[in-house]
This record gives C-alpha cells, sequence and structure tokens, in this order.
C-alpha cells in the first residue's frame, strides 16, 4: 500500500474499506449483504448486533477515516474489532456480537464490567511471495519466483508482511484463534459478553478473583455465561464478503481438538498464503470396555468375516480409563500436542511428522522459505508439570524441514524458550529465553538468531538489580507482531517496577527506549504493528482502556511520538491514585543487599471528604507476579463503595530486578508477609486512612500472606475474604500441578524423582498458615473453585472445618465450574457481590481497637 504521511495532530487519511475481515460464522447463514436494508431489533444486522447499531461498521468498500495499509486484518481488524480490555487486565477474553457468530465486525464498544485479555494476533509476520505446492500435504520444498497471484494480493509488493490479503479466514467452533481478530458475542441484552478466563492473568495475582500462579484465560464462551464449545471445527476462507470455501477438519479425522490456548495455540499463513499452521491434540485410538461389543449375526456372518483384520481404526478394547498426562490449570484438555497443515486449495491436513518425541510442539510459524517451520519445544520428560505462568519449564525453538523431516535445535540448552518471533525481512528471529527451574516466573533475555549463519546474540540481558530507568524483561511473551518495518526495531510491553510500560529495541545497538515513561496511564498494551504503524490500549486504576494509535518515527527520533486517541474511555469520577515506594528497615531477616531494596505499593481512595476511609489490604499472588497501575473495575468498585484499596508489590513481585524475585527463595511467609504489614503501616501513618477498620482481600499465594497476617495482628484486621487460599503447603505436593514450586519456594532442592522427607514437611508445615490458623479472630469468607488444579479446593475445606471450630465466623462458597481464576460472568459477578457484602457488614463499625 501506498504510504501516505500524516502528522497526530491533522485529520486522518481516508482509505477505501479493507477488502475483507475475518467471518467467524455460526449457526446463521452468514452475514446480511450490505444492500439489504435493516431489520428490526433482534434480527442480524451487517454490523454483528441485533437492530441499527450507531457506529455501525459500514458496508464493504465504504471509507474509514484510519491510517494505515489496506490489508485486511493486522490493523483493520484490530482497531475495527473490540478489544475486550475493558476489564480488569488479567487474562479474560470478554467478547461481545450480536447474540449470534458471523455477523461482521463492528468499532469497540467499551465494556465497563468485562474482563480484559489478551488480544492476539497472528504468530507470524509473514511475508508473501514464495510459493508452495498446491497439492494435498504440506508444502512443496521447492522454491520459485512469485505466483502473480500472490503478487496481486499485496499490491505488487513480493516481500508484504502479512496474512491473506485477498481474504479472510473464519473457523466455526473452538478456535478463537483463527479468526484474527476473534469476533466477539453478546449476550441477549446487548451487553459485552465475559470471556471464560481459568486462569489469573499471567499470575498477577489480583485480589478479585486471586491466583497464586494463574495464567491467562482460556476460550470465549458463548454469549454471557454461556457453555463450551461447538464440537465441530469447518475454517471457512472469505474474499472480501463472500465465502469461498468451507473445510469440515472434524470429517477429515486427522486430529483431536485445535489448541486455542495462549500457550501452544498458533494460526500461521504460509507466506504463498496456500496453507495454514496450527497446533491440534493428537489423535487418540478409539477404546473400548472389554465388555463392549457386538454379537456376531449368525444368518449373515461367515467364518471369513471373522477372520478378516480389523479396521486400523477399530477401537482397542482395555483402554478406556488409561491415564493421559495433561499441562495442569488450564490446559487440562492439552496432552500431546501436533503440528498440523491445512492446504486451503487441497481441502486437506496433513499432521507433520519429524518432531522429537521427547518434547510436544506449539507457537509455531512458517520459516522464511515456506520448506520448514519453527515452533517451541517443551520438554515433556519423565513427566508433565504446570505449564501457565511458569517460564521456567525446559524449552528450546526447533527448526523442522517438512521434506527431509529433519528436525535442528536453534536456541541453547538446558534452557527455557518461547515466543519466536520472525523478522518483516526474514533474517531475523527473536525469542526470549530464562533459566530452567528456580523462580516460576523471572526477568528474562532478549535473544536473537541470525537465520541464515544461525548464529545467537544476547539483545537484551537479565537486569539483577536495576541502576536506570529499565528493570528487565517480565513479559510472558512477545507481541504476535512486534517488528517494525525496518527489521531492525521491536517493540513489546513489559512491567516496569509497578507500571506496563512499552519499550522499542533497538536489536543492532542493544539500546532500550521506553516510549510511554511518564504518561499518566501506568499500563500499556501493544496491540500490533504493521508498516510502523502502532496500535495500543492504555489504562490507569481510574481510567478504562482507551485505543490508541501512532506512527513510529524513523530510527533515533522515537521520542517525538505522538498518540492518536481512536476510541475514548473516561474517567471515573470519585477515584484517586499514587504509588507509595516503601523502603525495609536495615538488619533484621535479610542480610543480603537486596534486603533493603524498596519496593512499591499502589493506594486507590475515594475522592471527597468522608476521611478517613476503611482500607482493604490486597497482596498479589503468585508469588512472582505484580500489580501494575492498570484498570481494574473490581477494585474501582471497592472505592465507589467508600474504600480505600491497597494493592501491594513486596518483595519478590516482577519489574523489579532478578535479585528482588530471588530474595524472596527460602522466605517465603516471611519476607513477603513483613513486607505487606510494612506498607499498610507506612499507609496507615501518610494517608487519611480509619487504623480502627483495615480487611484483606486476596487470593492463592496473597491469601497465604494474608492468612499470615491475620495470625500475626488478630486485633489489626476486622474481616478477611479470600479465593482458594494456599494454607497448607504439605498438603499441596501431592495435589497440584506444580509440585517442583512447594521446594524451591522453601529454597529446597527438586528433582523428578524427589519423594518428601520428614525434614520437608516439617518445613513446609511450619511455614503454612494452618499451623497458626487457632490464633485468627477476624471473620473469614472463603471462595472456591471446585476445579482449581493449582490449589485443591480441599486447602480451603480443612480451614474452614478449623475455623468453624475455633468459633471464627466463616462463610465458604463453593463455585463446581471455578477454576483457579473463578472466571465466568455468572462467578465473578457473584464473588464480587459476596465479598463487598462482606466488608460493609464488617466495617461499619470497628470491632475492636488494635
Amino acid at each position: 500500500a501506498p504510504h501516505v504521511p500524516w502528522h497526530p495532530q491533522s485529520p486522518l487519511p481516508t482509505y477505501p474499506g479493507p477488502p475483507a475481515l475475518p467471518h467467524v460464522p455460526g449457526p446463521c447463514p452468514g452475514p446480511v449483504p450490505p444492500s439489504q436494508p435493516a431489520g428490526p431489533a433482534g434480527a442480524a444486522q451487517p454490523g454483528g448486533g441485533r437492530g441499527a447499531v450507531p457506529g455501525a461498521e459500514p458496508a464493504p468498500g465504504a471509507q474509514h477515516r484510519l491510517p494505515g495499509p489496506r490489508r485486511h486484518h493486522p490493523v483493520w481488524g484490530q482497531v475495527l474489532q473490540p478489544l475486550h480490555r475493558y476489564g480488569d487486565g488479567d487474562g479474560a477474553r470478554g467478547t461481545w456480537g450480536g447474540g449470534r457468530r458471523g455477523c461482521s465486525p463492528r468499532p469497540p464498544v467499551p465494556a465497563q464490567s468485562g474482563r480484559s485479555g489478551t488480544w492476539r494476533g497472528p504468530r507470524a509476520s509473514s511475508p508473501a511471495g514464495s510459493t508452495s505446492s498446491s497439492t494435498t500435504g504440506p508444502p512443496s520444498s521447492t522454491r520459485g519466483p512469485p505466483a502473480p497471484a500472490a503478487r496481486s494480493r499485496t499490491s505488487g509488493s513480493p516481500r508484504a508482511p502479512g496474512p491473506r490479503a485477498a481474504g479472510g479466514v473464519g473457523l466455526t467452533g473452538a478456535f478463537p484463534q483463527a479468526a484474527e481478530p476473534r469476533v466477539p458475542q453478546r449476550g441477549a441484552e446487548g451487553r459485552p459478553a465475559q470471556g471464560r478466563r481459568q486462569g489469573e492473568g499471567e499470575g498477577e495475582g489480583e485480589a478479585v478473583p486471586g491466583g497464586e500462579l494463574g495464567a491467562r484465560g482460556g476460550r470465549g464462551r458463548e454469549g454471557a455465561g454461556g457453555s463450551g464449545c461447538p464440537p465441530c471445527l469447518c475454517p471457512q476462507v472469505w474474499d472480501q464478503n463472500r465465502k469461498v470455501k468451507s473445510i469440515d477438519l472434524t470429517a477429515l479425522d486427522k486430529h483431536g481438538s485445535v489448541y486455542d490456548d495462549d500457550q501452544f495455540g498458533c494460526l500461521a499463513w504460509s507466506h504463498s498464503e496456500t496453507h495454514l499452521l496450527y497446533v491440534a491434540e493428537k489423535k487418540r485410538p478409539k477404546a473400548e470396555s472389554f465388555f463392549q461389543s457386538k454379537a456376531p449375526e449368525l444368518d449373515c456372518t461367515t467364518d471369513e468375516d471373522l477372520e478378516r483384520p480389523k479396521k486400523p481404526d477399530a477401537p482397542v478394547k482395555g483402554e478406556q480409563f488409561v491415564y493421559h498426562e495433561d499441562w495442569g490449570e488450564t490446559l487440562s484438555t492439552r496432552s500431546v500436542p501436533v503440528l498440523c497443515v491445512l492446504d486451503i486449495e487441497g481441502s486437506s491436513v496433513s499432521v507433520l511428522e519429524g518432531v522429537p518425541e521427547h518434547v510436544s510442539p506449539g507457537q509455531a510459524l512458517w520459516s522464511p522459505d515456506d520448506t520448514g517451520v519453527v515452533f517451541v519445544g517443551w520438554w515433556h520428560e519423565p513427566f508433565r508439570l504446570g505449564l501457565s505462568a511458569c517460564s521456567n519449564r525446559r524449552s528450546g525453538i526447533f527448526h523442522l524441514e517438512v521434506a527431509s523431516r529433519r528436525c535442528e535445535l536453534l536456541s541453547a540448552q538446558p534452557r527455557a524458550a518461547c515466543s519466536p518471533r520472525l523478522s518483516p525481512d526474514g533474517r531475523r528471529l527473536l525469542y526470549l529465553e530464562g533459566a530452567v527451574g528456580g523462580p516460576h516466573r523471572q526477568c528474562l533475555q532478549l535473544r536473537m538468531l541470525t537465520w541464515q549463519t544461525r548464529q545467537t546474540v544476547t539483545v537484551l540481558d537479565v537486569v539483577q538489580e536495576p541502576t536506570g530507568a529499565f528493570t528487565g524483561i517480565y513479559a510472558a511473551e512477545l507481541p504476535p507482531r512486534c517488528w517494525a518495518a525496518d527489521s531492525r526495531r521491536a517493540l513489546l510491553g513489559t512491567p516496569q517496577r509497578s507500571r506496563t510500560d512499552l519499550l522499542l529495541v533497538d536489536t543492532e545497538a542493544a539500546a532500550v527506549t521506553n516510549l510511554t515513561a511518564g504518561s499518566p496511564e501506568g499500563c500499556w498494551e501493544l496491540l500490533t504493528i504493521q508498516w510502523d504503524l502502532l496500535v495500543a490500549t492504555c489504562s490507569a486504576p481510574h481510567r478504562p482502556p482507551r485505543l490508541v494509535v501512532a506512527e513510529l518515527p524513523p530510527l533515533g527520533q522515537e521520542l517525538s511520538l505522538r498518540w492518536v486517541t481512536v476510541e475514548d474511555a473516561p474517567t471515573v469520577p470519585g477515584i484517586t491514585w499514587k504509588t507509595l515506594m516503601v523502603r525495609p528497615p536495615c538488619g533484621g531477616q535479610s542480610p543480603a543487599p537486596h534486603g533493603t531494596q524498596p519496593f512499591e505499593a499502589l493506594l486507590l481512595s475515594p475522592a471527597g471528604s468522608m476521611a478517613p476511609h476503611p482500607l482493604v489490604v490486597c497482596p498479589h499472588g503468585g508469588p512472582h507476579a505484580v500489580f501494575d497501575a492498570r484498570w481494574r473495575p473490581s477494585m474501582a468498585a471497592l472505592c465507589r463503595l467508600g474504600f480505600a484499596v491497597l494493592l501491594v508489590n513486596y518483595r519478590g513481585s516482577l519489574g523489579f530486578g532478578q535479585a528482588s524475585i530471588d530474595s524472596l527463595l527460602s522466605r517465603v511467609g516471611e519476607q513477603d508477609v513483613a513486607d505487606t504489614q510494612l506498607a499498610v503501616e507506612q499507609a496507615l501513618r501518610s494517608e487519611p486512612l480509619d487504623s480502627r477498620r483495615l480487611a484483606l482481600l486476596a487470593g492463592s499465594h496473597g491469601a497465604f500472606i494474608a492468612l499470615h497476617l491475620l495470625a500475626r495482628e488478630p486485633k489489626r484486621y476486622q474481616a478477611c475474604a479470600l479465593h482458594n487460599p494456599v494454607s497448607n503447603l504439605p498438603a499441596l505436593l501431592g495435589t497440584s500441578d506444580i509440585p517442583d514450586w512447594r521446594y524451591v519456594s522453601l529454597g529446597l532442592p527438586y528433582s523428578f524423582e524427589r519423594v518428601p522427607r520428614a525434614e520437608d514437611v516439617a518445613t513446609m508445615l511450619q511455614r503454612s498458615p494452618i499451623a497458626q490458623v487457632h490464633r485468627v479472630r477476624a471473620p473469614v469468607l472463603l471462595c472456591v473453585g471446585a476445579r482449581d488444579r493449582r490449589v485443591s479446593p480441599t486447602q480451603a475445606l480443612e480451614l474452614y472445618r478449623v475455623l468453624r471450630a475455633s468459633g471464627v465466623p466463616a462463610r465458604l462458597l463453593w463455585y463446581p465450574e471455578g477454576g483457579h481464576a473463578l472466571a465466568g460472568t455468572e462467578t465473578e459477578a457473584d464473588v464480587f457481590g459476596n465479598c463487598a457484602r462482606w466488608f460493609l457488614q464488617h466495617l461499619r463499625q470497628p470491632r475492636h481497637s488494635p
């Protein structure tokens, strides 16, 4: 597309509408043609909703006042689709639509009550132009000149990055990754529906609901509080507003369910735009009971029939109840992933062979010449450990040649590597790398591989103790599109102390520029970059996310970048916030140099003259997570109810250097508890807060800290609400998907073959809140997910019984479908409503003086 210069303060240039947008069909026959008049309320409209909606997307070919190229979805889709980020930012995928799938998208609509999530664009910036075989199976290894059709789709540019240009691809069924960006849905009343979140937002440990390690959210739900995904998966290829092909993957029966998660899932066009690369569950042989058989019919069955060999897909007897390992919390349906290639023209699927048997593949993308694929492989021997919010699992970057089935390890070992991103010119591969074992989240290296020479260099190294503005990289993954057009600079978002900022990295000079430092918004997230057009969201504790765009300046002039608001979100009145710096006292239990390193806490306060305010204290889960200064509806709602909220980033949180993370190992239950109480005391001294009305709100490891505080300061806190609490450490050894963390957190060595010794159990029990729970006096509300794989619900049940036996007021809420994060519209609403009512009931008047 021709470049049209524009200035952020000038009117945005006008471009014709994109030729096509991804289409996610459902039970409806498809979108209403643009020429068809609008129907009554409840009828399908071109904009995707029910009835006429102001601001609906114009028909294809209409004029859009947005800068950027004309290719159909990398930028246009992100601008015109809802961003589902009007939430508290910890992993949900809020969705909207017309109560039915398959309608054209509309511009974003703010969702004040939704939960935010990770916008997932295509896994790779795929240069167009290379050709591949259009026959059944994977693309041919023979290279040739760019096909005329491919050149015409890219406006004459043989190397223009981006996926299929002449049409979109949408998938019905359980594959929201495929329709980039995902077309959301609406409930019956037209409100944004809530994406089903299986885990905490990459372990950010938000207090409502809390998560010890957490994970980015799971697949979206149908409508508001709907259930599951359809059993059928049918990719559909669209050329502008016309469907040209539909392929039933279920009927092809080459694999199991398609992966749509953030850990393994991917969807990548080949550069020739004839094949799609994705990840699915390996097909298992059918199994049945020994006694499940049909008796032969005597009148038609002969001896020859009985002697014939069984069909290849005949059920295997005795295999019905064989245990299959999975990858833990949020990944309980993921066991043996395989790489699959869909031939669009031949309507066939090939399962790639040659992946080493000891690794599980995911996060795949095409190599520059379409002759192979690059993927991440996680070691799964001798058994699988939980992956969600665990960047310390052994993994590597592999290259698989499709024709020869030769697999090559590109990254160093033994290390933990993930998130490969190919530059637009196909010459460089960027990825993240960290240590194996130790803290479950850590500061990571940014590594770069030169494709032709296979030489790898470290662009940015681990930051032990920050001495400047840059504190290190702590992101779980790189943005799906992170490279600038010059194939030299890359962008990423990562925690920087109690903020999440956008960083620009010059890969040749190994220099970092913070593009959002000093902005009033405390959380920035890059959605995409294409042809140096940046699309991002930004939010603050008192302001929901707004959509912004900017043009990346030339090399060396990045600080002149200016953002233009595309979709605004007003500031919520009656809320103020600030960042408190807390410095631990010298000496004590922290003799190491990092023992006195300062940490931070975010204080949200109600505006007005009703001070002093009651205070709700929230230590985050993880423990290696962070409360960044983003929009969180639950915290803002508590402020609107009259409570001040203190979000504590104790030492061990992400964003403050690797030394701070390591300082918590062997000090869990001591340093984190002392830091939280120190932050509370400083806030009480410096802010207009009522020291006689304090409450605790936390989940998972945050609940672990809260229980210790209740036992150590029984007269300080008047109420407590906990979600999936950790209360008995040794009891988690055989019930959690991350048993290694039970040892590592206490400074004990771990190996796969290790079994707990008596001294190990004694140490764990000594650090467990359950051992001191007889000292608790404050009323406790427990919210428990029955399907939590990270922290067994039996932890809360045991705690509940002990509290009741001690005469402490206790109430337990049991959510049968809840996971570690207690996700889902109905569940989250019930959890927040009960927590708010619990605090209003017990903090109206001071129960006793401290």
